[in-house]
């Protein structure tokens, strides 16, 4: 997890691809991991030359019963390890999982509507879009749109 947690500061700190502020502790990152995985759902890692250079995972889209089956996706590839093929390997697999574990729709929700390289990812793997929530996040100093992409399964 601390490999995991190293992949990710790095887009809280310098990034807009998530809208979190301050990067969580290993502990925090060690709990949702294991609300992950207590759930039934994938957390994945790609490795390359024994370290690790990307993760994804599956989480609860919202807590209500009714959304159950529907998750949400995140993939975050190691700075300098990006368009390498981790992400689509890693959302392939995560994709395939989930299906496995049973849901029936991935939700992608990619921050920053500049974000080009995630959201033609989700798209070459069959995710459509289905709407941008404008200028809902802020971040250094500026508004940031949330790009809503859907799979089903």
């Amino acid at each position: 997890m601390a490999e995991i947690l190293a992949i990710y500061t790095p887009y809280v700190r310098e990034g807009t691809a998530t809208f979190e502020i301050d990067p969580p502790s290993l502990e925090e990152m060690r709990e949702r991991r294991r609300a992950v995985v207590e759930r039934g759902l994938p957390y994945l890692v790609a490795e390359r030359d024994g370290g690790i250079v990307g993760y994804a995972y599956a989480g609860a889209f919202r807590p209500r019963p009714a959304y159950l089956y529907t998750v949400e996706d995140s993939v975050y590839i190691r700075p300098g390890s990006q368009r390498t093929g981790a992400g689509r390997l890693l959302l392939t697999a995560l994709i395939e999982a989930c299906g496995r574990a049973g849901m029936r729709q991935v939700v992608a929700a990619i921050g920053d509507s500049a974000n080009g390289a995630s959201i033609g990812l989700h798209a070459s793997l069959g995710f459509r879009p289905v709407g941008t929530l404008e200028r809902v996040g802020f971040k250094f100093g500026r508004w940031l749109d949330l790009v809503l992409m859907q799979r089903d399964l």
